[in-house]
C-alpha cells in the first residue's frame, strides 16, 4: 500500500509540474518583454549637444593658426573637425576663399567656436542650380 501512495504522490507532483511550467514560462516572457519595452529599441547617435549650424561664404583660411573665418566668425579647427569638399574627405588647406562653405560648431567655455564638421563647396543641388539658372 505504501508502494502505491508513493508512487500516486510522485505522479501528482509530476504531473503538476506539468501544468505549471507553461504557465510560469509565460510570466517570465511578460516580465521580459515589459522590461524590454520600457527602454528605447534604437540607440541614438550620441550627438553634440551644442553644435549649431552656419553657413556662408568663406572668407578667410588661416592653415597656420588653423582657423577658418565665415563673416565675422572665426572657427577653430581641431584634431576632431571633420572637414569635406564635394562630398569628399578634405583637409583645411582644400577651403578657397569666396567659396559657399557651412557646417557646425560647438562654443567652448572659453568663447571659442570649435568647428565640428566642415563642407566647402555648394550642396549638390545648389550645384545643379547654378549650372542651369533657368531650369533647363
Amino acid at each position: 500500500m505504501k508502494k502505491y501512495i508513493a508512487q500516486i504522490t510522485v505522479l501528482s507532483l509530476l504531473a503538476t509540474a506539468i501544468v505549471v511550467m507553461p504557465v510560469l514560462a509565460h510570466a517570465q516572457d511578460a516580465n521580459t518583454n515589459a522590461a524590454s519595452s520600457s527602454k528605447p529599441t534604437m540607440t541614438p547617435k550620441p550627438k553634440s549637444h551644442n553644435a549649431i549650424p552656419f553657413h556662408g561664404k568663406l572668407d578667410a583660411v588661416d592653415t597656420k593658426a588653423m582657423t577658418l573665418t565665415v563673416g565675422n566668425r572665426t572657427f577653430q579647427v581641431t584634431s576632431d573637425t571633420k572637414i569635406f569638399k564635394d562630398g569628399q574627405p578634405a583637409t583645411l588647406t582644400d577651403g578657397a576663399v569666396g567659396e559657399p562653405v557651412r557646417g557646425t560648431y560647438q562654443k567652448t567655455e572659453t568663447g571659442k567656436l570649435d568647428a565640428l564638421s566642415v563642407h566647402f563647396g555648394a550642396k549638390s543641388g545648389e550645384k545643379q542650380k547654378q549650372a542651369n539658372p533657368n531650369g533647363n
